[in-house]
């Protein structure tokens, strides 16, 4: 269930996601975290950053939340020779764990991001990669999805 709540009444309700921060030229990141639980202090940076409407979320059985949702999927698309990130604002990436030749199932990969909620980039089939190559990024693209 998803919940509208004008960011001046979210004081002591939790972040269902990250919320991005920009600072032109300086850094791109999360100003604050999924999880979190919004103090009074943090409001004014929040409506800094343009946020006037918090959409709170409750999830129901059967559904999972997007940073879940990457982690699984990372976990199921990945071979040997790779660790995954943590998730960042909704994202999980593999990286690989030793050098080599990257070989994308380009026909599985195209079957996975024509679903339509779950997207996974990567980079060019048959790279030569070193140890601690991002070599794919991926997310689904709503807030959560079911099970």
């Amino acid at each position: 269930m998803i919940k509208k709540v004008k960011v001046e009444d979210a004081i002591g309700l939790c972040l269902a996601h990250d919320i991005t921060g920009i600072v032109p030229g300086s850094f791109k990141g999360p100003a604050f975290r999924r999880g979190h639980i919004i103090k009074a202090e943090d409001i004014p940076g929040l409506l800094r950053l343009g946020k006037r409407i918090f959409m709170f979320l409750t999830l129901e059985k059967g559904e999972i939340h997007e940073e879940d949702a990457a982690l699984r999927i990372a976990q199921a698309v990945a071979g040997s020779g790779f660790t995954q990130t943590q998730p960042r604002e909704g994202r999980v990436d593999l990286v690989t764990s030793t050098s080599g030749l990257i070989k994308i199932n380009i026909t599985g990969l195209n079957k996975i991001n024509k679903l339509g909620q779950i997207i996974i980039s990567t980079i060019h089939n048959n790279t030569y990669c070193k140890e601690g190559t991002t070599v794919a990024g991926m997310r689904i693209v709503p807030l959560f999805i079911t099970n």
